[in-house]
């Protein structure tokens, strides 16, 4: 699969990685922050489905 086909969560995996990898964070930091941000997420989503 090429990325210029890929689904848009691909799309924007890869682009979070490379925004990741170029700053050379250590990979605990990484793994807190995504924890932080899929939490904000979530929340968000139950919210716009009326939970």
């Amino acid at each position: 699969m090429s990325l210029e086909t890929a689904p848009p969560e691909v799309k924007l995996a890869v682009d979070l990685i490379e925004l990741l990898e170029t700053n050379e964070l250590a990979p605990e930091l990484v793994l807190a922050a995504l924890a932080i941000v899929q939490h904000d997420y979530q929340r968000k989503l139950a919210e716009q489905q009326g939970r």
